[in-house]
This record gives C-alpha cells, sequence and structure tokens, in this order.
C-alpha cells in the first residue's frame, strides 16, 4: 500500500508518510458564516471527508480540524445593512441583526448542508473569535522576528511585511513585483502596497463587540492569521495535510503559509486543494445568473445523489454542472440500489445476510483511491462490482451475492454516499407497501401467463408512476423503489 497525493506546494503527486505513523492531523478550510453554503463549499467538504474515510479505512486514526469564520469584513458589512431603513431581506435574512447572531445563523445552515449531505463532524470545528489570544501571540512572534510591523500612519492595524520573508510566493510561485497589492486595508500605513493585515485596528462606526483589546490598540484579527493561529493550537507547529478549495490558494493559503514559516513553524507536509464547480462550462457568478446552490439541489434529488454528484469528480479537477448532472447521477444510484434491494431480498430469504459484515473492497477500487483520490476509477469499480453483483443473483450464487453486497456496502461508507440523510422508514408503512406491490405483481404474473400483455404493462406502468421499478428476471419479477 502506496498512497500518493498532490501537494501544491511542490507541485507533484509525491507519496505520503504521516509525521506520527499510524496517524494523520488534517487542516481544511472551512466557512465564512456571512451568507447560505454555496456549492464551491459543500464540494470542497466532500472531498476532504472523502479523503478522511479513506484514511481511517487504510487504518490511520485522522484528527480533522475544520475552522468557522465568524468575523470578517463580509459578515460586518452584511449585519450593518441589516439596520438599514431601506433594507432588502434575502430568504432568511433578519432585519436589525447583530454580526454575532448573523455568523451563529449560518453557521446553522452550514452544519444543517454538512449532515443532509452525509459530511462527518470534524474532530474540532473551531471558531475564530475563540482564538484572540494566540493570534496576538503570533504577531508578536511575527514582529520579534523582524516580518511583521504597526501601521505607519497610526491605525492600529498590525500588516506582515513581505519583502521579509524571501520565500513569499512560493505556494503559488509568484513573484512579488508581480502581484497586486494586498486589499484588506487601506495602503497608507503600509511598506508595501502587498503587505497584509495581521490585525485590524477598531474604526468609527464599527460596532465595539466586533473589537478586542491588544498590545497594537483595539480590534480585530486578519482572516489570514485566524488559520494560521487556529491550526497550531490543535495540530501544531508541523501537521500532515492543509485543505481548501483552489480559490483560496492566493492570497488565503500563500499568506498562511508564509506568517507561519516566517514565525518559525514547519506547517503543513502536503498542501491539497479541490476544484471549483462550474455551469454549464462558465464560472458560476450570482450577477450572471448562472448559480445553483445546495438548497436547489436537494429540491431536484434527494441527498444520496447529491452526494453522489458532488463527489463524483477527481478532487482536483473542475466539476461542470449541466441540466441533466442530478438526473445522470439518480440513475448511477438506482442502479446501485436496485442491487442492494435485489441482494439484501434474496440473502434474506436465505438466512444468510449478516448485517453489519464488511467486505474487502475491490484492488482497483483501492488502487484507484491510493492513487491521490481517483474517485472516477472508484466508482467505475463500485459500478463494476453492482454488475458482478447482479450476475451472481441471477445465477442463483449467494456466495458471490453476499460478497459483492459486502463489497458494495463498504465503498458506499468510504464515498460517503451512505450516510447521507434518507427519509425516515416508517416500519409498518413499508410492510403495508410490500404486501400491495407483490399483490399488484402476482396479479401480473397472472396476466402475463394468459399472455395478456395489455394488462401485464398497465400493472408495470402503475407502479412506475408510483415510483416502483419493476425487472423482469430469469426468476420472476423483482422491484424496488426509484430514488429522487
Amino acid at each position: 500500500m502506496t498512497l500518493r497525493f498532490y501537494d501544491t506546494a511542490s507541485a507533484e503527486v509525491r507519496d505520503f508518510v504521516p509525521l506520527v505513523p499510524g496517524k494523520v492531523s488534517l487542516y481544511y478550510c472551512g466557512a465564512t458564516v456571512q451568507g447560505m453554503p454555496h456549492v464551491g463549499h459543500i464540494r470542497s467538504a466532500i472531498a476532504f471527508d472523502q479523503l478522511t474515510r479513506w484514511l481511517e479505512y487504510r487504518g490511520f486514526r485522522v484528527t480533522v480540524v475544520r475552522n468557522v469564520t465568524d468575523i470578517d469584513d463580509k459578515i460586518l458589512a452584511k449585519s450593518e445593512a441589516s439596520f438599514h431603513p431601506d433594507f432588502e431581506q434575502e430568504p432568511g435574512a433578519v432585519p436589525e441583526e447583530e454580526w454575532w447572531a448573523l455568523a451563529y445563523r449560518y453557521e446553522q445552515e452550514f452544519l444543517k448542508a454538512y449532515d443532509t449531505l452525509g459530511v462527518s463532524r470534524p474532530t474540532y470545528e473551531p471558531r475564530a473569535t475563540g482564538h484572540i489570544p494566540e493570534m496576538h501571540a503570533l504577531i508578536q512572534q511575527l514582529i520579534d522576528r523582524g516580518h511583521a510591523y504597526p501601521a505607519l500612519d497610526g491605525s492600529g492595524d498590525v500588516y506582515f511585511d513581505v519583502r521579509s520573508w524571501n520565500k513569499y510566493g512560493a505556494l503559488t510561485r509568484q513573484k512579488i513585483d508581480d502581484m497586486q497589492g494586498a486589499a484588506d486595508a487601506d495602503p497608507r500605513g503600509k511598506k508595501d502596497p502587498r503587505d497584509f493585515a495581521l490585525w485590524k485596528g477598531y474604526k468609527e462606526g464599527e460596532p465595539t463587540t466586533a473589537s478586542w483589546v491588544s498590545p497594537w490598540g483595539t480590534g480585530r484579527p486578519g482572516w489570514h492569521l485566524e488559520c494560521s493561529a487556529m491550526v497550531t493550537k490543535y495540530l501544531g507547529t508541523e501537521f500532515d495535510i492543509h485543505g481548501g478549495g483552489l480559490d483560496l490558494r492566493f492570497p488565503h493559503h500563500e499568506n498562511e503559509m508564509a506568517q507561519s514559516q516566517a514565525a518559525g513553524h514547519g506547517f503543513a507536509n502536503f498542501w491539497m486543494h479541490n476544484g471549483m464547480v462550474t455551469y454549464q462550462g462558465e464560472k458560476m457568478s450570482k450577477s450572471v445568473g448562472n448559480t445553483v446552490s445546495p438548497a436547489e439541489m436537494l429540491e431536484i434529488a434527494p441527498p444520496r445523489v447529491v452526494r453522489y454528484y458532488l463527489g463524483q469528480a477527481q478532487y482536483r479537477s473542475v466539476l461542470d454542472y449541466q441540466p441533466t448532472s442530478l438526473q445522470e447521477a439518480a440513475a448511477a444510484v438506482e442502479r446501485i440500489d436496485g442491487f442492494l434491494a435485489r441482494a439484501v431480498r434474496a440473502l434474506s430469504s436465505d438466512g444468510a445476510l449478516l448485517f453489519g459484515s464488511h467486505g474487502t473492497v475491490p484492488e482497483a477500487f483501492a488502487a484507484a483511491m491510493d492513487d491521490d483520490l481517483n474517485v472516477p476509477q472508484a466508482l467505475a469499480a463500485l459500478h463494476d462490482t453492482v454488475r458482478a453483483g447482479n450476475s451472481a443473483l441471477t445465477d442463483g450464487d449467494l456466495a458471490a451475492t453476499r460478497q459483492a453486497l459486502a463489497s458494495v456496502t463498504d465503498m458506499l461508507r468510504v464515498l460517503g454516499i451512505s450516510d447521507a440523510a434518507q427519509p425516515a422508514v416508517d416500519d409498518q408503512a413499508t410492510s403495508a407497501l410490500g404486501t400491495l406491490i407483490e399483490a399488484q405483481l402476482a396479479a401480473r404474473a397472472e396476466a402475463r401467463s394468459k399472455k395478456d400483455w395489455a394488462a401485464s404493462d398497465a400493472i408495470r406502468d402503475t407502479l412506475a408512476a408510483a415510483g416502483v421499478l419493476v425487472e423482469d428476471n430469469a426468476d420472476g419479477a423483482t422491484w424496488s423503489l426509484q430514488r429522487g
């Protein structure tokens, strides 16, 4: 077994060897909770959930930290707008909402979306506002080492001096002189326009609740500083993997790496970034109107189908949304569920099914996941196993069916598809439904025996309209509920 992942910092696929044998430390950037989750947030969470699940399957104990940015310019601006007389309500927006209430409300929306789509809860999910002392300590380290300075205009800002760190730009392979100025604060107090804010001094009109006392004056932390302080508190100054969306490489991750290494920290051994989600080949944009939200997807398809779609591509590649994307994902999930239903029915009647048993994932699946999480190839192995399982059912080979069922179950668990939310099951209603469907199938079988094909087709069409898929095979007809 050799795990290999693409490392953005070295721009190559490297063998993964954890810093501590048997353990993996993973940090990935969570949400800035200033609005409803968008599809990019959820795709990123699913990608790193797949990574976590595969590392755990391979026997590692994984510590996952995913942050919540609950203090930010956008959060303050949105809160301020809610107090304005001509405030326009977005869906779920609250008039005269304090910034901390707004942030908490949206944080709950993210948690709901993660849970619905089967994203495992991290080991810990720290909030930025809970780590101000750690941020002060990191700023002081940088000042003491000559890599940060208080603003020259007396504003109370503190900046990272990018020219003091000769490795600045290494993550994204850029030269300082080719970069634009950092737009996170007024450049008047900076030595260089590209210097970025570690601490932002309090400004007149801002809520006093959004500021903390510091050695450099009352204010609040800069975005980039927050992650460096939180990850080192929980995972140490050197850890295995730092992840996030491709859009965070610059400036966020570039600045994180620079300030942390300038403070003397080894920081991340691997940098992993997931690709973007596009809409029919174009970048999603609210102004253009070509966006689709997780909530909108969940109105079209059930969570397992949405999870399948958002997790089906190799994590570094672009995932393109088309009007038929969820239909195609639903068809794939339906094929899997059809096999599961048939296998469970056959093995249950045989008295041989052991729920909770584990199979061994196929070698092709394991090789694909070991190779930088090649999920498309892993899904190909999953569907090959489903086809083999269906053939075993047709042949009456219960031993092969049982093995296929166990393998499919394990693969679904690794990919997180089995953990996405499903409608609650009412056992009594399910039993009654099964009885009614079996009665319809018996009537259909009688019609077929009399060669009354019109009556047979009418029964099948009626069941199909009710969401019941009927499949004819050598042993008679079987049924399953269509998903989506």
